[in-house]
This record gives C-alpha cells, structure tokens and sequence, in this order.
C-alpha cells in the first residue's frame, strides 16, 4: 500500500490504539498535521505551548495506563517539550514525543528551526529515534511503542525531517510484533529469588511494605493488597505510589521521607525486614542514605535491574514484573497475625498522621485539602498537583483509595505540571472528577493552557491555594537561609528590604486570578476566610465545566515534619 511518511505515522498511531494527540504546528510538522486533518479515530488538542502538550499527554498516560502522544515542530517546539520529556523520564511515565525536523540534506547545516532534538534528549528519554529512511519507518514507529510501553515505562522520542513525511513508501505495511534482541525485560521473577524472599519474610518480626510507582505502571495493587493484608504488615507508599493501597485502610501508615509521616519513617528505621516493591529510593524517601533503615533487611522487586541497588544496598533482588512477582508471593508466603509490631505502629500513628494547627479565621492551606477530600472521597476523583508545599499537603491529607488518582511530578519536581496534566487526564478518563490543586507560583508556568481547557470545555476544577509566595523556597530561605527572602514574595518581586511578611505587604498581588479566569470564560470563585472554603468548594464543584476556584491562604505556613537534608528520617523537625 502505497502511503507517505505522514500517513504511515498516523496508521500507525491509529493501529497502537492512540486516541489523542496533544501538540502544536509548526513548519516541519505541517505534513503531519495535513494528514490529521482528514483523520477520524484520533483526536487533535491544540494547546497553547508545546511543554503543555508534554505534560497533558503524561497526564493521559498517568490516568489510563496507555502510552501519551505529543506532537511538535522542530527547533523550539522540540526543546519546549525537552522538560515535559525529562518528567516523563524520571516518573517512568510512557509517552511517544513526535517531532518535526528539517529535510535530511539540511541536517548538520544550521538550518532555520534545526536542532539536534536526538542529542538533547538523549540522557533523559529511555529511548530516540531519527528517521533517515522512509523504508525504516513504520517499523520504527512499533519499536517506539513498544520500548514506551513495555519493561519500565518511559519516553521515546521519533525526530521526523521533513523529506520523510512527505516521501512516499510504495510497499508500506505495519508490523504486528516486533522482538529486539538488545531490549527483552525480564517480566518472570527467578523462582529461587521468590522463594528466599518468602523465607526471609517469614522471619520477620517488625515485616514493613514500601511500595511505589512500579506498582501502579503494573496494575499489581490488587497483589500488593493481598500481600500485606496476608502478613498484617504496615505499608508505607512513595509520592509516585500513592493510591496502590488503600489511604484510610488501618495498614497504611503514609508517604514517608522529607515530608512523611512520622509513623512511615519511624517504622522504616526501626522494621527488621522490608519489602519494597517498584520503588527506586529516591534521596527525597531515604535522607542520609548511610541511616537508612538501619535495622533492616531488603528484599527489592522490580522490573528494572539498574534501580536495584544503585542507592540502597538490597539483600534479596527480584527483577521482573510487580505483578507477576508480588502474586507468586501472595500464595507461598504464610499468613501473619497482627502482634506487638502492630500495635506500635498504630501507637505512632494514633489518630492522624499529620496535624497542623486549624483557624477560624485565617484559611489553612491543610484545611482546604481536607475539604476537598471531604467532598470528593465517593466519586471518581482525580488529583494533580502542582509542585511545592500545595504538592505536599495534598499527600498529607488527601486519602487515595485507587491507582492513578494522584497524578503529581515525583522526580523532576516541575512547576507548571498539573493545569495540563489534568487537562489530559479529563480527557483520558471523561467521567471523572478532575481537580488540579495549585499553588499560585506554580499555577503561572502553564497557566496558558486555560485557553485550552476553556475552548475544548475540559471540565477540570483549579484549585489554587495563594499564599502569595514561592512557598516551598521561602519555608527553606527561613529555615536555612537566615530568613534571607530573595525573589520568593510574589507581591514584591525581588527584594523588599522592608517586608515584613506578604500578609502585611501594601503592594497588589498580580494576577487576579478570578478575573484572569473570567477572561478564558472560565467561572472564577475566591475564598478569603475560612468559613468560605466549604461554599467555593460546594459551588465549584458542582458547576458544569472548567472552573478555577482561589483560596487566599496564610501566607507563611510551613510544611511539617520536614527532614533536612543530610539528615536521617529519625531527624526530622516538627512545627514548634
């Protein structure tokens, strides 16, 4: 069948079940997106800048466990989706980046929009690809997929010049599997690995489960149930892994690390054995590697053998998939009664695992995120997050029950990751509840693609917590700076030698977000006081459509407990 390098493209995407693209034309992406014109079986979302298209298709990928596509021009429109591609990499998201380039006979010349996208991203995609022959392309297009998809997920980048996706293949046909000899992940753990797994387990006397994102990217959160209801053992949950386990079941202890729970990172410190499943012990869980779980033997699955004591020493390694692995588990390992360990872990834990000192007046940020879990914990919601301290509160006190309803940047840490993450990820997942929980810093990186949800009606809910700082620097800049504020007042600017704190600051805060809304012909509703986040809540959430909803917050409140850096999780420091 006779078809160009464009046509092959989108057969192909229609053949791997994509659904949507997010992206943005460009000159060298035109005949691609000629070809979409005409093209039924996926839908085109124009966003308003190409780092939003990366991040609504992480979005897609992250609520419905399918590979997310973004399309983009070369030179600039490749390098804007450069930090969405970084995210991608570092959360193990799988995303398909497609990119224009210039003609092939122009590569190397500095040509107008040539950059070398391939080489820029080759340290933070699992996998790049420049097409220099028409007759490789199709097969190309399936390994991307496949590499996107399949061992640990990650992004694969296809560079297209211009000459390809407009030259003709007079013979194209699809493949319909494809085997690599140098990529086969290994998805059956060991038998004997399983079996000193199970042996170890069983003489556990204080057994802890740490689970992360592996878990959710194997759809094995039904296993890791049975396992740790099975062994009575507490369960502890990375960011990336929040919403494997049940939130407000009596096992589950909490995020632990910098900002988690007391009780997840005592009893990291003080367990005997630990089963951590398809987590990668990120510096953020760990603190000061060399008093990491101190008393503990480590038993690690997971599907990728390099994350296996690259960081923390590991007894026992199992490489394979979450699923396969924890279900072997499940049904050798021998039941276990809740004893003492038990008891004093939920002698930590006590009634709550975080706390924080409430107001009748002044607008807790801890209090809006309970509010909002309070109306949402019975439908189908989905969380995004921003990144800061509104990204850590929401894994405070937002209780997930399910897999892929906490969607936040673990990894990179990007600012400007939830508006258009949760735009994909209404689009991915139509019947649910959508709420991205911003702050106010980091609402402006992206905040753009409100055109986009408001054109295309997304029913996404902002909700933007304004605390009138870049607030997670400035919680640092006072505790370990001198109380030194530079450029973090989102009043001043740079540096106001007379603040004396943004609550008392006469200059105007800009924008204003409600009516910033109202010009994207999005409803915008504001919450000063405390008695007033329940009815914004109330109303915002039960309108029809995109609505952005602003809670003006105590501006200096901090996110507690914290573990400085180089520090060990049984140092961490608590609001006086």
């Amino acid at each position: 069948m006779r078809k160009n390098g464009a046509e092959i493209l989108i057969d192909a995407l229609i053949r791997e079940n994509v659904d949507i693209i997010f992206g943005y034309p460009g000159g060298q992406a035109i005949p691609i997106f000629n070809v979409l014109y005409d093209t039924k079986e996926i839908k085109v979302v124009l966003t308003r800048h190409e780092q939003g298209a990366a991040h609504a298709a992480e979005g897609y990928a992250r609520a419905t466990g399918k590979v997310g596509v973004c399309l983009a021009t070369s030179g600039p429109g490749a390098t804007n989706l450069v930090t969405g591609i970084a995210d991608a990499y570092l959360d193990s998201t799988p995303l398909v980046a497609i990119t224009g380039q210039v003609a092939t006979p122009y590569l190397g010349t500095d040509a107008f929009q040539e950059v070398d996208i391939v080489g820029i991203t080759r340290p933070v995609t699992k996998h790049n690809i420049l097409v220099k022959n028409i007759k490789d392309f199709p097969f190309l297009i399936k390994e991307a997929f496949y590499i996107a998809r399949t061992g640990r997920p990650g992004p694969v980048l296809i560079d297209i010049p211009a000459d390809i996706s407009k030259g003709f293949l007079d013979d194209y046909e699809y493949p319909a599997e494809i085997s690599l000899r140098s990529y086969r992940p290994t998805t059956v753990g060991h038998v004997k690995q399983i079996e000193k797994a199970a042996a170890l387990i069983k003489t556990a006397a204080r057994p802890l489960v740490f689970a992360g994102g592996g878990v959710i990217s194997a759809d094995a959160h039904q296993e890791l149930f049975e396992l740790a209801t099975k062994l009575n053992a507490p369960v502890t949950l990375s960011l990336m892994g929040l919403g494997a386990f049940p939130g407000e079941h009596p096992l589950f202890i909490g995020m632990p690390g910098m900002h988690g729970s007391k009780t997840a990172n005592s009893a990291l410190q003080e367990a005997d054995v630990i089963i951590s499943v398809g987590v990668r012990f990120d510096d953020r869980v760990t603190g000061h590697v060399g008093a990491f779980a101190p008393k503990a033997k480590i038993i690690h699955l997971d599907i990728d053998p390099a994350t296996i004591s690259k960081i923390v020493r590991v007894d026992i390694p199992v490489v394979g998939d979450a699923k396969n692995i924890v279900a072997a588990l499940v049904k050798i390992v021998a039941p276990r009664p809740a004893d003492a360990w038990n008891d004093v872990v939920n002698k930590w834990k006590g009634d709550t695992l975080f706390a924080y000192k409430n107001s009748d007046k002044i607008i807790k940020p801890q209090f809006v995120i309970e509010q909002i879990y309070e109306l949402t914990k019975d439908k189908d919601a989905i969380i995004t997050t921003e990144v800061g301290q509104t990204q850590m509160w929401c894994m405070q006190y937002y209780k997930y029950a399910r897999p892929r309803t906490c969607i936040s940047s673990g990894g990179l840490g990007t600012m400007g990751f939830g508006l258009p993450a949760a735009m994909g990820a209404s689009l991915g997942r139509p019947g649910a509840l959508v709420i991205d929980i911003a702050g106010d810093g980091s609402i402006q990186m992206n905040i753009q693609e409100l055109a986009t949800i408001s054109i295309n009606k997304i029913p996404v809910k902002v909700a933007i917590i304004n605390n009138e700082y870049l607030g997670m620097v400035r919680q640092w800049q006072d505790m370990f700076w001198n109380k030194r504020r530079s450029s973090t007042c989102l009043r001043g600017g740079t540096l106001c030698v007379e603040c004396t704190g943004s609550g008392h600051c006469k200059k105007p805060y800009v924008p204003d977000f409600v009516r910033l809304a109202e010009s994207y012909d999005i409803p915008g509703l504001r919450a000063t006081k405390a008695s007033e986040v329940v009815p914004v809540l109330q109303e915002g959430l039960n309108k029809e459509g995109p609505v952005v909803m602003e809670f003006m917050v105590a501006p200096e409140e901090n996110v507690y407990p914290i573990v400085p850096v180089g520090k060990s999780l049984d140092q961490a420091m608590e609001e006086l």
